[in-house]
């Protein structure tokens, strides 16, 4: 990589990290995507928490999610902005990664716990009395930042930010 394309990759990063982590906080739900025993996706929804670069969701065993985050630890999720708040519907800021699930039974089990309710309420407090509800880790290996038309950013991890629309954006037919 070129120094100018390195400088150039961290102002990115700079200015594109705390807008990123200011859409994560304002989210209360993430969309998630887990392979089915037939091979097919599954979606559903869970409040989650971020904490330490990594997302955390407290699923129910009954839910078809935690067994499919158990037998393929590969999953996706979007975080989306509220349909009523977008300008435009085809341009809904948007980020989605794709995950690494682990279920979470030791460490910072508790801890992350505690940030659940403090951001969702007694409901956690309650589901924590549940022998069904477990925690899982989501670790973000690639994902995508979109803003809007022209505006898609590559991301590897959590924060290494890539800007794709100089390279390839959208095209008018022929």
């Amino acid at each position: 990589m070129s120094s100018d394309k390195s400088e150039k990759q961290q102002r990115l990063a700079s200015r594109l990290g705390p807008e990123i982590a200011e859409f994560i906080e304002q989210q209360q739900s993430l969309i998630l995507a887990s392979q089915g025993e037939d091979g097919f996706p599954h979606n559903s929804y869970s409040p989650f928490v971020f904490y330490q670069a990594e997302f955390f969701v407290f699923i129910s065993d009954i839910s078809k999610h935690a067994h499919y985050l158990r037998a393929h630890e590969k999953a996706a999720l979007m975080l989306i902005e509220d349909e009523t708040s977008s300008q435009q519907i085809y341009a809904r800021k948007r980020l989605s990664y794709e995950v690494i699930a682990q279920q979470v039974d030791a460490e910072p089990r508790e801890q992350v716990l505690d940030l659940l309710a403090k951001r969702h309420g007694d409901i956690v407090e309650n589901l924590r009395q549940l022998s069904d509800f477990k925690l899982f880790r989501l670790t973000p290996i690639n994902g995508r930042y979109v803003k809007g038309f022209g505006q898609a950013f590559d991301i590897k991890g959590y924060d290494d930010v890539d800007f794709v629309h100089l390279k390839e954006g959208h095209k008018k037919r022929a």
